[in-house]
């Protein structure tokens, strides 16, 4: 196996974002894509990652290969990329995962490969009455401003608008998002539409801005979250984060 990156930002800013959720995942590597399904250790919150073949400048692989790696050292690795460096991953005969980094210098890593006994994670069948395609910072703005407010937000479709919004002891945030040539809202009922999610899981999941401009947000009332990150041909990050259900 030896798999090379011309733009090592994609796979250094997607662990820089999942390690944040996960600290031990498991990688499953075919002829398509580099692949990774884990739940954070609460339960809480699932990260779909796929990083294409085609953002490779060279992929070779003889077989499908499954590799469990701390995320957190891999992390700690991809900090020393610099912009210009190319990236290429190599298993070795000692079961150690290669990273070499070439740039005015080559400098290699290995990383150790772990035995995880998790089992193996299934993405949920989830079907969502409303889909919001927005900008990321647009997203993130709005995370920004009701972080200051409050623990939790609520995420809701009325009238034609996506309305982001907390309440804290004394005071209290909206932000209206309405339709716009950047802003799409497509929603399959007439109903009004509320679910309630914690802001600190959510500021890690924006992060997904890092390799992507746009935000496919999904979600329905006391139920899950979906986040999607797509930058095309190249990476995709998806979120699923469970609804917090209060009686209000």
């Amino acid at each position: 196996m030896k798999l090379t990156l011309a733009e090592p930002k994609y796979i250094k800013d997607s662990i820089s974002i999942i390690s944040e959720l996960v600290t031990e995942a498991r990688f499953k590597i075919t002829s398509n894509a580099i692949e990774l399904i884990a739940m954070d250790p609460a339960n809480v919150a699932m990260v779909i990652f796929k990083l294409l073949s085609s953002a490779f400048v060279e992929y070779q692989l003889e077989k499908d290969v499954e590799i469990a790696i701390n995320l957190n050292n891999f992390k700690q690795i991809m900090k020393r990329v610099k912009p210009n460096d190319v990236l290429s991953l190599e298993l070795t005969a000692k079961n150690k995962l290669q990273i070499t980094l070439t740039g005015n210098t080559k400098r290699t890593f290995s990383l150790p490969i772990i035995d995880l006994e998790e089992k193996e994670q299934r993405i949920p069948d989830l079907q969502f009455p409303i889909i919001i395609a927005v900008p990321s910072d647009v997203l993130n703005d709005a995370i920004g401003d009701v972080d200051i407010v409050g623990e939790s937000v609520s995420f809701a479709v009325d009238n034609g608008k996506f309305i982001v919004s907390a309440e804290g002891d004394l005071t209290e945030a909206t932000i209206a998002i309405e339709e716009s040539e950047e802003i799409k809202i497509i929603t399959e009922t007439k109903d009004r539409i509320k679910a309630k999610y914690s802001i600190e899981y959510l500021k890690k999941m924006i992060e997904g801005s890092k390799i992507a401009p746009n935000v496919k947000i999904q979600f329905n009332k006391d139920y899950p979250l979906k986040l999607e990150y797509k930058a095309i041909d190249k990476v995709m990050i998806t979120f699923i984060l469970a609804p917090r259900v209060e009686n209000d």
